[in-house]
């Protein structure tokens, strides 16, 4: 698992060797905590885009990582050096904020839909998101495809572009319903730690390699 920004910069590069078009990363401070801060987010970004001009990165703004909404506007305020995008969950409060903030400083806003209740809260946002990411996060396979369904039918029909993923035994069924829809997708040991055969992934480059095969197929 890359928890520093060297380890991420070079499980980016080797990642995008596969053929991805985007790394989207969890940048981590000295202890290992994920973190919002500025140095943090600088030294990440700065060290993925040495080692791989030209990919475009972005991290996630989730309430896990700062639970106060005020504190998020005002880390994203401070970065010195910006993500191509950012993930945030349309459920979480203070999130049109932190959307508009990103927003402001001309950071491409990825909307996080769970639910469909997020769908709702997103269909309120004065902010434009230039990504809808729906993710599925019932570990049981029938429910997860169930939930895509509904949220992808509950989207406006000028949304954004739209990345559809699951977590968990999920992962892979939702993966192969994102292609076959015809949409974006992704992978990542955030999402699994095991290969469409069950067996454990060794890194993120195999779960990519892993995922490439899927879109062949």
């Amino acid at each position: 698992m890359p928890l520093t920004a060297a380890e991420l910069a070079a499980d980016a590069a080797r990642c995008a060797a596969l053929g991805v078009a985007a790394v989207h990363v969890h940048p981590r401070d000295e202890t290992g905590a994920e973190s919002l801060r500025p140095a943090v987010i600088a030294d990440a970004l700065t060290a993925i885009r040495a080692a791989r001009p030209g990919l475009p990165v972005g991290v996630s703004t989730g309430a896990w990582i700062s639970p106060d909404p005020a504190a998020r506007v005002a880390a994203v305020r401070a970065w010195p050096v910006l993500p191509d995008f950012a993930s945030v969950n349309a459920h979480e409060p203070g999130a049109e904020a932190v959307a508009a903030a990103l927003h402001e400083r001309g950071v491409l806003v990825e909307a996080g839909l769970w639910t469909l209740d997020a769908v709702a809260a997103y269909r309120r946002w004065r902010v434009p998101a230039g990504r809808v990411l729906v993710e599925c996060m019932a570990e049981d396979v029938a429910v997860a495809l169930a939930d895509a369904s509904r949220v992808l039918a509950a989207l406006p029909a000028d949304a954004p572009s739209v990345l559809l993923h699951a977590e968990g035994p999920a992962t892979w069924p939702v993966l192969a319903e994102a292609v076959s829809r015809g949409l974006d997708a992704r992978i990542g040991l955030e999402d699994t730690l095991c290969l469409p055969d069950g067996s454990p992934a060794a890194d993120n480059a195999a779960l990519v390699a892993a995922a490439v095969a899927v879109g062949a197929s």
